[in-house]
């Protein structure tokens, strides 16, 4: 945290709405950082529904085990902190998690399974938990705590991630917001580093952990730094039940719709300022494939697009080579139709039938790749299957941070 602000940064953090039956905070406990917040928490009233999506890494931390562990049922507090993975420290790291669940379930009125612990930062260092049970009476709450909130899970981010959107559910408004942290060591699988949404909908745990996991599937599992997947992603969801809608009694129900395009278009926000926040980057890549098998065969040709060194640098550089991209769409393991194979960048056609466009003109792509904001896209010629995944260009000040990452 700290230093040059990435470039492609929001004007400022959002101001996000009060959520009813929500309240957070943060505050500075030291864990590795100093002068600034490095423990988050919210707390929400009786009758929240919580959801989880956890990364599949086979290293993951005993935070994210927890969390899986309770995921689909009620939940009254999230706590997250900065600084400290708490991954890859086997029994010191469980009998941390017990500590913690324990104190905030006393401290607030809950049982254990009901808080969600998270924890983001160095991997291998036993945490430190008395830092964060010991602060849990004094944090002060409020429904407004947000920003705060945001910027004390940070780590390499550059900025605070937040986002917020509405929707209305059998006639009744519901609000949804979320804040996100993530900088490198990113693709995720399941989730994204660290993610905290809230909603005052009214939604059954096992229906919420359902719509939680198909919109991940099109936002968080959709976008990369590095190809790296963390030992820590979590990515949590809370329902406090507070809006006054209809509860809706399964996951087809038609009153959900306008619900999951709001959380798909939230989560989708707070991953692509990820990717903006992506260490070193300069630009933003969105990739779109089209013409595949299948949209899950799409999404993994654009990953390995999006992850290409070569790809990324050609970015970073500013050159227009589209043939960096075939020979990414050629390594994907995922099946291309060579000749039909078509090319676009910054939506002018690069390369058609499997070959240059006759007469191609490099000047407005040139142009393109100047920018901030870049644009890519493959058919493959093959079938109907479609995907869009984003990441950013890659460029030197990417080692320089991950070179002195735990100094």
């Amino acid at each position: 945290m700290g230093g040059v602000v990435s470039p492609l940064a929001p004007a400022g953090f959002p101001n996000l709405p009060a959520i009813a039956g929500a309240r957070v905070g943060a505050a500075e406990v030291n864990i590795r950082y100093r002068g600034r917040p490095d423990v988050f928490l919210a707390v929400f009233d009786p009758g929240t529904t919580v959801a989880a999506v956890v990364t599949r890494s086979l290293t993951r931390s005993a935070p994210v085990d927890w969390c899986a562990a309770h995921a689909g049922g009620p939940g009254r507090v999230f706590v997250a902190n900065a600084g400290n993975s708490n991954a890859f420290t086997g029994r010191l790291g469980v009998a941390s998690v017990e500590r913690t669940v324990a104190a905030a379930a006393q401290q607030f009125g809950c049982t254990p399974q009901e808080v969600f612990p998270a924890s983001t930062g160095v991997i291998g260092e036993p945490l430190d938990d008395a830092k964060i049970t010991n602060a849990l009476p004094s944090i002060a709450l409020s429904a407004d705590g947000w920003a705060d909130a945001a910027r004390a899970i940070m780590t390499t981010d550059t900025f605070p991630k937040g986002a917020a959107r509405t929707c209305t559910i059998g006639g009744k408004t519901v609000t949804l917001v979320g804040i996100a942290k993530g900088s490198g060591m990113i693709q995720p699988d399941m989730a994204t580093m660290l993610a905290f949404c809230a909603t005052d909908a009214a939604i059954p745990g096992p229906i919420l952990q359902t719509l939680l996991r198909q919109a991940t599937d099109r936002s968080f599992n959709c976008i990369t730094v590095d190809s790296d997947t963390s030992t820590s992603d979590t990515l949590l969801l809370a329902a406090t039940g507070q809006a006054g809608n209809p509860v809706p009694t399964s996951i087809g129900d038609p009153a959900l719709r306008g619900f999951k395009r709001a959380l798909l278009a939230l989560l989708q926000d707070l991953a692509i300022q990820v990717v903006k926040d992506g260490e070193g980057a300069e630009k933003l890549i969105t990739v779109t494939v089209q013409g595949a098998a299948s949209a899950r065969a799409a999404r993994l040709v654009g990953l390995t697009i999006a992850n290409s060194p070569l790809v990324k640098t050609a970015i970073a550089g500013e050159d227009a080579n589209w043939g960096r991209i075939v020979a990414a769409v050629g390594k994907s393991g995922q099946k291309a139709d060579r000749d039909r194979l078509a090319v676009w960048i910054g939506g002018v056609l690069v390369a058609s039938d499997g070959q240059r466009v006759e007469g191609y003109d490099e000047t407005p792509v040139a142009q393109h790749i100047k920018t901030r904001d870049i644009h890519l896209k493959v058919d493959l010629g093959v079938g109907r299957g479609a995907a869009t995944v984003w990441t950013c260009d890659l460029t030197h000040r990417y080692i320089d941070i991950n070179a002195s990452y735990r100094s």
